[in-house]
Formats: structure tokens, C-alpha cells, sequence
């Protein structure tokens, strides 16, 4: 997927979102500000990112993994934080993988022995 992620090039596709669905994307853009505002939350920001950056490594999203990395960094967090988020999602991905290849096992008939 990231072999055509251009981080410049792509936020100029924005526009068909504002020609198209204004008012969603003006909803969901005031959604975002609010999960991420930097006070007033129980989490503090640098966790937030932290979270969403680990999201994003588990949806595999690049323009996410850039911006909350980055953002993650700015609200303080550290390369050993990136690198435990990153494996946080990596733990989850691989969990989903084990505990679906045993719904495999059910949906196929396959009984305990």
C-alpha cells in the first residue's frame, strides 16, 4: 500500500470530500479535534496517540502510521514508546490470527480431541 502513499499529493484528493459531503466531512473533522484535543481528556494526549498509532500499525493504514507517529512524538512519546505501541499491535494482530484460526476450526467441523 505504500508504494503510492504521497503525503503531499494525496491530502489534494480532500477536495472531492468537500465538494461531495461537506457536512460530514466538517462532522467527522470536529469528531477528530475532539478525541485529540491536547487537554480536557482523561487520557492524556501522548497515550491517545500512542493508541492510535497502535491502531493504525493493526489496520495497516500508512497515512495513520505517518500522522500519529509523528503526532505521538510532538505529545512527548518516546522511540521506546513507538516501538512498544508497535509491538502492542503486533501482539493484537497476531492474537486475532490465533484466535480466528480456532473459529477456522469450528466452522469446519472440526471437534476437540
Amino acid at each position: 500500500m505504500s508504494d503510492y502513499f504521497d503525503r503531499d499529493e494525496d491530502k489534494k484528493f480532500t477536495t472531492v470530500y468537500k465538494k461531495e459531503t461537506p457536512d460530514i466531512l466538517a462532522a467527522f473533522a470536529a469528531f477528530d479535534a475532539t478525541v485529540f484535543q491536547p487537554q480536557d481528556r482523561e487520557i492524556p494526549l501522548k497515550y491517545r496517540e500512542l493508541i492510535a498509532l497502535a491502531v493504525s500499525i493493526t489496520t495497516q493504514c500508512v497515512y495513520c502510521i505517518d500522522a500519529h507517529s509523528q503526532n505521538a512524538v510532538k505529545a512527548g512519546a518516546s522511540e521506546g514508546e513507538l516501538a512498544e505501541a508497535a509491538w502492542v499491535a503486533t501482539a493484537i494482530r497476531a492474537g486475532g490470527g490465533y484466535a480466528h484460526g480456532r473459529l477456522a476450526f469450528k466452522l469446519a467441523g472440526v471437534h476437540e480431541h
